[in-house]
């Protein structure tokens, strides 16, 4: 398992906003200061460490390392103020049970215990055509670990096309729901609403978002993450 943090570097982007004629401009050293501590004073405070713990739509697959939702995730928080390290949990191809097996080391595995737990997992369930009470039973044993941790989680949720047939698609459908509201987690019920109908979002293969549908999940879902992150 590798578990991967890097952040975004914001300079590229912040010459690529300034356009045509960049090279001519004089910003005043007055000014040059105030812009240094209005950024220092955006991510003052203690640091927010939040574990992205899921599969390959947390591990960036056919992305750069910096272009994953963790990665955007982080430098979208820190833009708003929040001083966040979000660390990089993903593991591509892990099931419901792969991640159940491996969840406790993960844990285990940092300097700290994390502040949040965004877990997103069951679409390759779904995709192996797994029995949903089998996908539940695995969610009940992690977010049993993560309550004894005390640690508080966001739950992404998945939903299963129409083609699984109406059974299996209601009982997978609905298990996010049942689980946040046993288990008083906070939910979102389908994280991938706001691109899953727009092809140019995804990589070829129609499963994994690009760059830039990774950047709409990510402003899409950033408020879910502030309302539920513990800010003291």
């Amino acid at each position: 398992m590798r578990i991967r943090h890097l952040s975004i570097t914001v300079i590229g982007l912040s010459l690529a906003a300034c356009g045509g004629g960049a090279e001519d401009a004089v910003v005043p050293a007055e000014a040059q200061e105030q812009t240094v501590a209005a950024a220092e004073q955006e991510v003052a405070g203690p640091e927010r460490r939040i574990l992205a713990f899921g599969d390959s739509l947390f591990a960036g697959y056919g992305l750069d390392e910096q272009q994953g939702y963790p990665e955007q995730l982080e430098d979208t928080l820190r833009a708003r103020g929040t001083n966040a390290r979000v660390i990089d949990a993903g593991v591509s191809g892990d099931t419901s049970a792969a991640g159940r097996q491996r969840l406790a080391f993960t844990l285990d595995a940092q300097d700290t215990p994390p502040d949040l737990v965004i877990l997103e997992l069951g679409g390759n369930d779904m995709l192996r055509g797994i029995q949903p009470d089998q996908t539940r039973a695995n969610f009940a044993a992690m977010l049993e670990e993560l309550r004894a941790r005390q640690i508080p989680v966001l739950l992404m949720g998945m939903r299963a096309p129409p083609n699984y047939g109406t059974e299996y698609q209601q009982q997978f459908d609905a298990l996010y729901a049942d689980l946040a509201q046993e288990y008083g987690t906070a939910l979102v019920p389908f994280w991938l609403e706001s691109i899953y109908q727009d092809p140019a979002l995804f990589l070829d293969d129609r499963i994994h978002p690009t760059a830039a549908g990774i950047a709409a999940l990510v402003e899409d879902t950033v408020d879910d993450v502030e309302r539920v992150l513990p800010q003291e």
